[in-house]
């Protein structure tokens, strides 16, 4: 296909956000006198997915998200804080982290040769516009759009029209959606019209019509 545009999710598709979320979470419970440990880890990962996904479906807000995660964590590892200093600090921490996932600045550089790409993430903007700023990859992206910037979030078609219309409008036929999340950007970009590719790299399966999909980034190289 001849695409022009390439719209990149961003946490898991090219950030290692595991990594960043573990350091943030480690450096708060450092604050609190406590040690990070696998389990307590789990536990915060299960609780925060289980927001995510309420968020994704119109459940909760962002701002919800913020505070409730860490009252129901804080209670889980048995720690009492105050859950609005916590929150505030794990963003400040998380917003300092931006590690990425093996080759993926290798593979966007070589991509930029030839195409025009930018990054659509549900993020939270405090947190995700700083990463993008500091990120080695910025210099190769036109622009980040983030679900706490525009109001509506992956899979919801709005937050697809915002990024394209930061794009100039492309023709949908001229985009590619990249990323890893099936319930955010796989069936979010089919939604809208666009191909998609599916970064896989668990070799989880679907029965869903994806029009590619890649375990390793460095296949994005094969297709386009």
């Amino acid at each position: 296909m001849a695409y022009t545009w390439l719209f990149f999710d961003a946490d898991g598709t090219l950030f290692d956000f595991e990594l960043a979320e573990k350091l943030a979470l480690s450096s708060v419970l450092l604050d609190l006198g406590q040690p990070l440990t696998d389990e307590t880890y789990q536990n915060y990962q299960g609780i925060n997915q289980e927001l995510w996904l309420a968020f994704e479906g119109g459940k909760v807000s962002q701002a919800e998200i913020k505070t409730r995660r860490f009252e129901r964590w804080l209670e889980s590892v048995g720690v009492q804080a105050d859950v609005e200093k916590v929150s505030g600090d794990y963003l400040l921490y998380l917003s300092q982290q931006g590690p990425l996932l093996e080759n993926a600045l290798e593979v966007i550089q070589t991509l930029s040769r030839n195409y025009k790409m930018l990054l659509l993430t549900n993020g939270l903007k405090e947190v995700q516009r700083p990463r993008f700023n500091a990120s080695t990859l910025k210099p190769y992206m036109t622009d980040i759009i983030v679900s706490g910037e525009v109001g509506f979030a992956k899979p919801d078609p709005r937050v697809f029209e915002s990024a394209f219309n930061v794009a100039g409008t492309p023709a949908k036929k001229e985009v590619l959606m990249i990323g890893d999340s099936l319930s955010a950007d796989i069936v979010g970009g089919m939604s809208y019209g666009l191909d998609t590719c599916w970064y896989n790299p668990t070799k989880m399966d679907s029965s869903l019509p994806i029009t590619y999909i890649i375990d390793d980034l460095r296949q994005l190289l094969e297709i386009l």
